[in-house]
């Protein structure tokens, strides 16, 4: 069987969310099946081949599909034209899209729907092209994956004549996120914060992941606690992040914030592994891989009671509205002050990350693959 995967999100530098649930599946899928091809199709050329193997070959077919033109052109002509000329028996779609024309089988992966429920966290255009196609989306694709329940449920209510044979997915955190020795928190801590403990915030610097509540939070935070407590944020500047920096310009506790940036996955293992609690608050998530990242290396985690985020840390998590900084501070100081309940919090983080697993992700994949083909033939 030749199987073509959509790979416009594995870039050079770094892989955000689609990236890394695709990568980390199809690294073991290509392991696993070495009878099958697998062809990644990227819309750019590249550097970095993130899956190699004897039974991998990369196609690159312009234009690079960054704007809605783009996308149409790519996914319904030049891509659609390469997956059939490489004689594709399933085209794999991991970022929500897929061809409208293409007859190739087509297998869709729906991280969430976004666009519905935070519609301001997205640009007028993709939330338009979003509205817009994904109907059509769901009606084309043979078999639909999405990466937890409540996206499941959620994709049911708004299209329930359209998502058939939709089955969950989830993802889960990388093997390199784990505990790690005192000796490497306290290089992490004086390589970040001058060698004081810290919070860490994990994810792209934007209104969707509520950066600026989460500084509300650490005011109050600070106020109750005259601590050296600080304030990581893990992450890129990313869509309409000017409005935090400008904040943050005037922020009372500013020289208690840092910001990295965007890091290697290895670094941010390190930080989140060397950090007091984590905190994601996020207003919505289809999953939210930080959450079980931070259980898995030992860290005590914060998150927002909304969508899928209770799903993901069940009884392992501290919960707060993402809209109310006073809670999310108020469980900042119970972790502060109660070690009792932060190790507790701790271990059952620990227990609660085993119950995912690539390997299993990679396997009910796999099943969705050989359906696919199988509603095809």
């Amino acid at each position: 069987m030749t199987i073509a995967v959509n790979a416009i999100f594995f870039q050079d530098d770094f892989l955000e969310g689609y990236g890394q649930y695709a990568v980390s599946i199809f690294e073991l899928l290509v392991r696993s099946h070495t009878e099958h091809e697998f062809v990644f199709i990227y819309d750019r050329p590249h550097q970095k081949e993130w899956i190699t193997g004897s039974n991998v070959r990369s196609v690159t077919i312009a234009p690079a599909a960054r704007h809605v033109p783009a996308f149409l052109y790519w996914y319904n002509i030049s891509a659609a034209l390469a997956v059939k000329k490489c004689k594709a028996d399933i085209w794999i779609q991991p970022y929500g899209f897929c061809s409208l024309v293409s007859g190739i089988p087509q297998l869709l992966v729906i991280h969430d729907l976004a666009f519905k429920h935070v519609p301001q966290s997205i640009a007028w255009h993709q939330r338009f092209f979003y509205q817009t196609f994904t109907p059509f989306f769901l009606k084309k694709a043979k078999r639909i994956i999405t990466v937890s329940e409540f996206s499941k449920q959620d994709i049911l209510q708004f299209y329930p004549n359209k998502a058939k044979s939709l089955e969950v997915v989830s993802g889960a955190a990388r093997a390199g996120f784990r505990p790690i020795s005192w000796e490497e928190k306290e290089q992490v801590k004086e390589a970040y914060t001058d060698g004081y403990e810290y919070f860490i915030c994990v994810g792209g610097i934007s209104p969707r992941k509520n950066m600026l509540n989460i500084l509300k939070a650490f005011s109050l935070f600070k106020k109750w606690h005259k601590s050296n407590m600080k304030l990581v944020f893990a992450g890129r500047l990313a869509w309409q992040y000017q409005y935090f920096m400008e904040k943050l310009k005037t922020y009372k506790y500013r020289n208690d914030v840092v910001l990295t940036g965007y890091v290697t996955d290895e670094i941010l293992a390190r930080l989140t592994a060397s950090s007091y609690a984590a905190i994601y608050v996020s207003h919505f998530e289809g999953f939210g891989l930080p959450i079980l990242e931070a259980m898995q290396s030992g860290v005590p985690v914060i998150t927002a009671n909304n969508s899928s985020m209770p799903e993901v840390g069940g009884d392992a998590a501290l919960y707060a509205e993402a809209d109310q900084p006073d809670t999310i501070a108020a469980h900042m100081q119970t972790l502060y002050k109660n070690e009792q309940i932060r190790e507790k919090m701790i271990q059952k983080g620990l227990e609660r990350a085993k119950q995912y697993s690539w390997e299993k992700a990679a396997n009910l994949f796999w099943q969705e693959i050989l359906a696919t083909k199988a509603v095809s033939s």
